[in-house]
């Protein structure tokens, strides 16, 4: 009974450390006046947390990033209180009916 008990254990641990967390596109916004402080500290944690920033945006104040989804909730609930908008990058398309 306890040899179970040890591989019930064993593969428990093996599961979590080959649990991957799954990456996501996201583009992230702030207001104009926002000030750059809190855009680069988003940066920097999701670059931390083994994520990428993929584009930084002239025209509007942020950024795309590919990382992890756990990172991009944390980002995203501190980062509500500077009024940001953390959404899933998309391909969005727009076709012709013809009528």
């Amino acid at each position: 009974m306890r040899f179970f008990t040890t591989i019930a254990a064993a593969l428990a641990v093996a599961q979590g450390v080959y649990a991957v967390d799954v990456q996501k596109s996201v583009i992230v916004s702030f207001p104009s006046e926002t000030t750059d402080d809190i855009v680069n500290r988003a940066k920097d944690d999701i670059r931390k947390a083994g994520g990428v920033i993929t584009h930084e945006y002239q025209l509007i104040k942020g950024f795309a990033a590919k990382a992890p989804q756990k990172i991009i909730e944390t980002v995203s609930a501190w980062s509500a209180e500077f009024h940001a908008t953390v959404e899933e990058d998309q391909v969005v398309e727009i076709s012709s009916s013809g009528n």
